[in-house]
């Protein structure tokens, strides 16, 4: 039986004491009805003896302590999932918002999961194809892994994650991937944005929503990435789906941690941020990935804006520390207008090894990464030199390089936002490169396939 309390003693919003209470639990859900019979939803927070913290989802504007009911629900805050979750948007809570039906629910999840248990873990080593040639070709995705993009504010990471979660597939089986896309914090052109352009493509059909507002409260904010994670968990791990989950942007998320461990009064560790959120980001993380006897798998991107462009920022810094690998967005590169100006050295793929050669990409995959990225590092390396030293001070083959980093940040890396490659166009477009440069400098390329794939001249 649900007891309704009338000893709530004091409220500091988003937070409220409600006294006396019994058999009340952490995290678990609550409702407040306010005299004039509006309900509001809450969870417990912390809970000492007979008193218990609950924290508000909405405003505290109204609430009268006297005349005010709290009621605990007995369960923790929970996702109603089905494979009728596909074209589906909803908003921060789970609700739909697209003027659809509710969803008949398969089975309700509790969203606060549990990170993936090691030993049930299969190594991820299948390739997932994003159409983006700075990713497929050099910083490989594969199934089952974390990448993140580090962006910087004012970047076109809004724009990077639209065309990721439009263009991406597997390609032995791609009648069986689903996206799962979580907005956190954004404003409402931005989540317009996203909205339309899956409607645009037909993207929707296969992607599930989910919509935070930043004029949406801090607590909801903290649930949105969970209710993504339980929908991709229940796809993938129920429905043998291969999910990829893309999350933008997680330092909005990390911002309403700060919020509310503020309201808490607790002791702040780094810039403020609580001393847990090294471990509050690694329970979201580490529930993506493979699992040993399932079919399906959970590919996590986590965008985020690192503030100032501080690569040692905590968000970035732990986030770097929990992932494998980073994407990094370059201001310099989109100031010359590079779409979508992925700045390529500093980028890694911890996994990409595992995701390419024959039966997975091609054959000449692993040697063509390695020799762009070696040709593109001495090229900048040449451009430094160049403006330092002029023009006469370059050997030949130093001009060549410099010129081969132009041709390759041109053609390779700027390829907008519409164009949507194959791994094969973007392999063929590394070779095409490289025959700017004398086949003498193909170093770490096999002869057999310089003489397959290097364009006769």
């Amino acid at each position: 039986m649900i007891k309704e309390y009338k000893t709530i003693r004091e409220i500091a919003s988003p937070l409220m004491l409600v006294q006396q209470v019994e058999g009340v639990t952490y995290d678990e859900l609550a409702e407040i009805e306010l005299p004039n019979g509006e309900t509001r939803r809450c969870k417990v927070l912390e809970v000492d003896g007979d008193t218990a913290v609950v924290q508000l989802f909405e405003s505290a504007a109204g609430i009268n302590l006297k005349d005010s009911k709290v009621r605990f629900l007995g369960h923790t805050l929970e996702l109603s999932v089905s494979e009728d979750m596909l074209g589906r948007v909803f908003d921060g809570m789970g609700k739909p918002i697209d003027g659809g039906p509710e969803i008949l629910a398969e089975a309700h999840r509790d969203i606060n999961g549990l990170p993936m248990n090691p030993a049930a873990r299969d190594y991820p080593n299948e390739f997932i194809q994003t159409g983006v040639s700075t990713i497929d070709g050099l910083n490989t995705l594969v199934r089952g892994q974390k990448l993140p993009i580090f962006s910087g504010s004012g970047l076109p990471h809004a724009a990077l994650a639209a065309q990721i979660a439009r263009q991406a597939k597997v390609l032995d089986d791609s009648s069986n991937f689903a996206v799962v896309f979580a907005a956190i914090g954004i404003t409402f052109e931005e989540a317009e944005y996203f909205v339309q352009e899956f409607r645009r493509t037909g993207a929707i059909d296969r992607t599930v929503l989910f919509t935070n507002l930043a004029n949406d409260p801090a607590v909801e904010r903290i649930a949105t990435p969970r209710m993504a994670l339980t929908a991709a968990e229940y796809l993938a791990f129920e429905k043998d789906m291969h999910v990829l989950v893309i999350m933008t942007d997680i330092t909005n998320y990390a911002e309403a941690l700060r919020e509310v461990s503020a309201a808490k009064k607790e002791v702040p560790g780094r810039r403020g941020y609580p001393g847990y959120l090294y471990t509050d980001l690694a329970t979201m993380y580490e529930r993506a990935g493979r699992r040993i006897g399932k079919a399906g798998s959970i590919t996590m991107i986590p965008i985020l804006t690192m503030p100032e462009d501080d690569k040692t920022h905590p968000i970035p810094d732990l986030t770097g520390y929990i992932t494998e690998g980073q994407i990094i967005l370059s201001r310099e590169l989109y100031r010359k207008g590079i779409v979508p100006p992925v700045d390529v050295l500093p980028s890694l793929s911890r996994l990409k090894d595992k995701g390419v050669g024959p039966g997975k990409t091609r054959e000449d995959h692993s040697g063509t990464m390695n020799q762009l990225f070696a040709a593109y590092a001495k090229g900048k390396e040449a451009k430094e030199l160049m403006t330092i030293l002029g023009e006469a001070a370059l050997t030949d083959i130093d001009k060549l390089y410099a010129k081969f980093a132009d041709e390759f940040e041109k053609r390779y890396v700027s390829q907008g936002n519409e164009v949507n490659r194959s791994i094969e166009e973007t392999l063929d477009l590394g070779w095409e490169l490289l025959s700017i440069l004398p086949t003498s400098e193909l170093k770490r390329v096999k002869t057999e396939h310089i003489e397959k794939y290097l364009p006769k001249k």
